[in-house]
């Protein structure tokens, strides 16, 4: 896959991936632009399954694999089988190992998950890898003889992860963890001639250690960067709602929660991650953020990044309706239109609550914690403020009739223009 009309417009692919805030550390930039500007190169980025799906926390690293072949780079997608049974070791604590049909599962939902993201023809065809294939193969001294002897254990120790570890403790089990990424880049190098290493910068020692290695074995010069951790001005954790993760499956996150959160984007933020994310120019990018910058309450950027992950992750159509959802529960679109389960996404999103009865709409504002009492649900009524279904509500007794109900189950409530809420009817 190659585009000619390639992102990075008057920039070469280096220096628009330097624009964009993409490298944060290299091994040389010098050497790297030689290699990203200089042809076709193998590259690899890996994905360990310590869960059932890749969450918004790995877009930086899914859409980088995708600019990078765009530009006529091949990838190498790897998913972990190996080092996903082990797991790279966290400041705080041991992690808690998943048994191994468990990361089995994983390793193939997250293969299915990162398929869409690249091209798997013509010359820089993509492919997908697993470590286990050759880490499953290697005897214990196999490990130690052929890898072990290239790790000085004094450097090994030097990492800031390590060192946060040693007081409490480490296993071997995890301390081996560099050894075995490290391993992959020499693998991958002698398979399938991966010249380039890539990762979150929280990875910059374990992908050193990878180079190091490829060089000590006299397999020839190897380059490697590190994008930058996506982080939030607040100073949340990027990826995080009061739901928790935001995650690519849309089981595990509506497309329509997915949206909500790029359309939620904060002002100080959207301009970084369009660059990050965005696959439009730098000329185009520009002018979103002049115009944005010009027009700041019609959140141009957040429904431009929105759009575009949205279609990128789950598809024209899912995006046309999350779009649609945001529209119609504001009053802007026909909630007819939506299809149930686009409708039941945004209703729960919103704060759905479940009733086995119809109250009248009084009583329906206050079990949907619209408003806090009868007396203020009634006041509410007769400012004008109550809607059910985006049609106000005038009168103080008034009710809803089965054929009111969206889908025969829900109705959508709202407070003023922007606090609604939904209704489920369970019989």
């Amino acid at each position: 896959m190659t585009d000619s009309n390639l992102p990075h417009g008057r920039d070469s692919l280096t220096e628009d991936l330097r624009w964009r805030g993409l490298i944060q550390d290299s091994t040389g930039l010098d050497e790297l632009r030689a290699l990203l500007d200089g042809g076709s190169a193998t590259f690899y980025v890996g994905f360990d399954p310590t869960a059932p799906s890749l969450h918004v926390g790995h877009l930086m690293q899914v859409t980088t694999a995708r600019r990078l072949q765009l530009a006529g780079h091949r990838p190498l997608l790897l998913v972990g089988g190996a080092t996903g049974q082990i797991g790279d070791p966290k400041e705080s604590a041991e992690r808690t190992l998943n048994p191994p049909e468990v990361v089995a599962g994983w390793v193939q939902r997250i293969r299915d998950q990162l398929s869409p993201f690249v091209s798997y023809t013509g010359e820089n065809a993509a492919q997908l890898v697993n470590n286990l294939d050759w880490t499953g193969e290697m005897s214990v001294v196999e490990f130690l003889r052929d890898v072990g002897k290239h790790f000085p254990v004094n450097k090994m120790l030097a990492r800031e992860v390590v060192k946060a570890r040693l007081e409490t403790g480490i296993s071997f089990t995890e301390f081996s963890y560099q050894l075995l990424q490290a391993n992959d880049f020499f693998e991958l190098h002698r398979r399938h001639g991966c010249q380039l290493q890539y990762g979150g910068s929280d990875q910059w020692g374990n992908i050193t250690a990878g180079v190091d290695y490829v060089r000590r074995r006299g397999a020839g010069p190897v380059q490697a960067f590190t994008t930058p951790l996506v982080t939030r001005s607040d100073g949340t954790k990027f990826g995080k709602t009061e739901g928790g993760a935001v995650w690519l499956d849309p089981e595990m996150t509506s497309p329509y929660a997915f949206y909500q959160f790029w359309v939620n984007a904060d002002d100080r933020d959207v301009t970084r991650y369009l660059r990050y994310f965005s696959f439009r120019s730098r000329e185009e990018l520009e002018a979103l953020e002049k115009e944005t910058a010009e027009r700041p309450a019609a959140r141009l950027a957040q429904r431009a990044l929105a759009e575009e992950l949205t279609t990128l992750v789950h598809g024209e159509r899912e995006m046309a309706q999350a779009v649609a959802a945001s529209q119609a529960l504001f009053g802007r679109g026909s909630l007819d239109d939506l299809a149930p389960e686009t409708l039941r996404a945004a209703l729960t999103e919103a704060g759905l609550v479940h009733l086995t009865e119809l109250p009248d709409v009084a009583g329906l504002l206050k079990e949907s914690g619209l408003v806090p009492s009868m007396k203020e649900a009634r006041r509410v009524i007769a400012e004008g403020g109550a809607y059910v279904n985006n049609t106000r509500v005038t009168e103080a007794d008034a009710t809803v009739a089965p054929t009111d109900l969206l889908h025969g189950r829900y109705l959508v409530l709202r407070r003023g223009k922007r606090s609604f809420a939904g209704v489920e009817l369970r019989k």
